[in-house]
């Protein structure tokens, strides 16, 4: 009886071992590993509210006159960076010490990373790169700016963000960001309400996208494509949802 038993669990864990690497193989993440290629077999939440979305300009309603403080940050010179990383899908910066009343609620930095090209388009229109700085309310509601990047001049925030990504995991060598840099000058937005855009795709996220692009130089853009060329999610359908356009 008790060889029949060990001789079940251990088919059972086989069966189950050959499953989880199906799933590996077909959906696309395994220690932070995305295939994009074949994002129709992510595993997630998929509902109605699905991010990216392609901006429309001329369909965002205006926002109201007393539309309340919109984007205030603070603590954005000289920022603590934690770490800063290739985690599978992404070039990825923790950082922690920024905060921002959004709306007229509070919440605090918790990472910002990169997508090529970008996953929002403004009238149909992808930019090289764009920034997603993902923000967290104390009762867990997430809020991301999404900001832009365009070739242009450099830009010595990003040249600080790519040395310490050539650390590869060592001691920073420059600790301390400066993020003004890497958001533009005007903080007007489009807002409407999305979903992660990697897996599990949770909706009920806040997204404020910048429309006035940031510059890097070639030489940073291709630093980043060094690591993906490809790691945007495609474009979702709008269904309905209200997209709210702020000037700043």
């Amino acid at each position: 009886m008790r060889t029949t038993v060990i001789a079940t669990l251990l088919a059972t864990a086989v069966t189950l071992s050959l499953v989880a690497g199906a799933q590996v193989k077909e959906g696309t993440h395994k220690e932070g590993h995305l295939d994009y290629d074949h994002q129709s077999a992510w595993k997630g939440t998929l509902d109605h509210a699905q991010s990216p979305i392609d901006i429309v300009t001329t369909d965002a309603q205006k926002a109201v006159p007393n539309e309340p403080l919109a984007l205030q940050l603070q603590h954005l010179t000289g920022a603590q960076v934690d770490k800063v990383e290739d985690n599978g899908h992404a070039v990825q910066v923790d950082s922690h010490t920024t905060e921002a009343d959004i709306r007229g609620r509070h919440f605090t930095l918790n990472q910002f990373h990169f997508h090529a090209e970008s996953e929002h388009t403004l009238d149909g229109k992808h930019f090289p790169l764009e920034g997603h700085f993902v923000f967290k309310a104390q009762d867990g509601r997430l809020a991301v700016i999404g900001v832009m990047y365009r070739e242009g001049a450099a830009n010595p925030a990003v040249q600080v963000l790519l040395d310490d990504l050539a650390a590869a995991g060592g001691k920073l060598p420059q600790p301390q960001i400066d993020i003004a840099a890497l958001l533009p000058h005007k903080l007007g937005y489009y807002h409407y309400l999305g979903s992660l855009t990697t897996p599990p795709l949770t909706e009920n996220v806040e997204w404020y996208v910048l429309p006035e692009p940031v510059s890097m130089s070639k030489t940073q853009i291709d630093a980043f494509l060094s690591h993906y060329r490809h790691n945007n999610r495609q474009i979702q359908p709008l269904n309905g949802r209200p997209l709210i356009r702020y000037e700043g």
